[in-house]
């Protein structure tokens, strides 16, 4: 029977974790195993690896094959070194002393390059904060000066409202006594009806005159007619 080390999927679908585990190379990728050696977790940055070292050996030892995944995973852990210097010992092309210093050598100066990504992407990740908050910062001053520009616009616009009203207010009295000048001219007019009435009582009082001098010349005539008449009356008597 052919062993596989490999990955078991186990999580949420966007935050998957997988299970280092020991499986026969016929069943299904997340099926049964035989032995769950480690764990790994691709979501954080760097990827957060847990093995037992011994138990990656002894497999290993045994004959199991690690998928390319778990390979890239024992070399990162230093696994697969270790692996091959206790080849060396085996062999005793080297000690078995100086299989450890080499390992402890070559552990060091991974942890050592582990942290500085680590700090690394805790600097970089501060920078990006800080710029985050600069930014944000100046957003937020950008948003309170648009704020209090429309502010001083809108004073300025009620304080010309205001000037405007005070404008019409002091015009209003003007505008009133307008009307009661042309009232007043209207007025005038009426007066000249008056006195165009005036000349018409004058024609009346004339006409009135006209027709006592006719009555008196009518008289008049009457007189003389009746003079005459009494004057023949006494020449018709003497003829008799």
């Amino acid at each position: 029977m052919s062993v596989k080390i490999r990955l078991s999927r186990r999580g949420r679908k966007k935050l998957a974790l997988y299970d280092i585990t020991i499986a026969d190379s016929r069943s299904p990728r997340d099926g049964k195993f035989i032995e769950k050696i480690g764990s790994y977790n691709p979501n954080t940055n760097p990827a957060t690896i847990t093995i037992n070292d011994e138990k990656a050996l002894e497999w290993l030892a045994n004959g199991a094959i690690p998928t390319n995944t778990v390979r890239a995973i024992l070399s990162y852990k230093g696994i697969l070194l270790k692996r091959h210097l206790q080849i060396g010992v085996d062999k005793k092309a080297i000690s078995q002393e100086e299989a450890d210093k080499k390992y402890n050598k070559w552990i060091k100066e991974k942890e050592k390059k582990i942290q500085d990504k680590v700090d690394s992407i805790l600097k970089l990740s501060e920078e990006e904060k800080s710029k985050r908050l600069e930014a944000e910062k100046q957003a937020s001053k950008k948003r309170a000066d648009d704020i209090a520009n429309k502010e001083k616009e809108k004073i300025a616009k009620a304080e010309e409202a205001s000037k405007e009203e005070a404008k019409a207010e002091d015009t209003a009295p003007a505008t009133e006594e307008a009307p009661k000048e042309e009232a007043k001219t209207e007025e005038a007019p009426k007066e000249e009806v008056k006195e165009e009435e005036a000349p018409k009582e004058e024609v009346k009082e004339e006409e009135a005159k006209t027709e006592e001098v006719k009555e008196e010349e009518a008289s008049k005539e009457e007189a003389k007619t009746e003079e005459a008449k009494t004057e023949e009356a006494p020449k018709e008597e003497d003829s008799k």
